[in-house]
């Protein structure tokens, strides 16, 4: 019973980092904000939130594995797999802010030029892409553990 609590924490806490971050960088990643030290911030949070993003999947595992369920139990189920795929689709969005905001640093240290309007917010259109997809995985899992759809 302690593993499954201490699973469940772990898991909980890498799911508010990456609400934490993914949160920051749809603030941050804004035309009228955006100056030389928010792009080297972005670029920052961007890594943080990729760690946090491991994270997730790593603990999400662990409590697959290791959980009172079990692997088979759990694998078997039709909203684990919904889970995943959203968070799968999700790391697909996020490729795209991430070579951005490493380019517009590349760019900064090159050029000293910040980029254009129109890219910063296609960038933070993705970003809000993922945060609003986000939402839906833990109503996953809330209908996972109350055994809704359960094989």
């Amino acid at each position: 019973m302690l593993l499954e609590s201490l699973l469940a924490y772990a898991h909980f806490v890498a799911i508010l980092s990456v609400v934490v971050f993914i949160t920051s960088e749809a603030a941050l990643c804004r035309e009228e904000w955006l100056n030389a030290a928010v792009v080297r911030r972005l670029a920052r949070v961007d890594i943080i939130y990729l760690v946090a993003a491991v994270a997730v999947l790593l603990t999400g595992v662990a409590r697959t594995w290791w959980g009172m369920k079990g692997v088979d139990w759990y694998w078997q189920q039709p909203l684990l797999h919904l889970k995943l795929t959203l968070f799968v689709v999700i790391a697909g969005l996020s490729i795209s802010p991430t070579l951005a905001f490493r380019r517009w640093v590349k760019q900064l240290d090159t050029h000293g030029t910040l980029p254009d309007a129109t890219e910063v917010r296609r960038v933070r259109r993705r970003v809000m892409i993922q945060a609003h997809i986000m939402v839906l995985i833990p109503l996953a899992g809330s209908l996972l553990a109350r055994g809704f759809w359960m094989r």
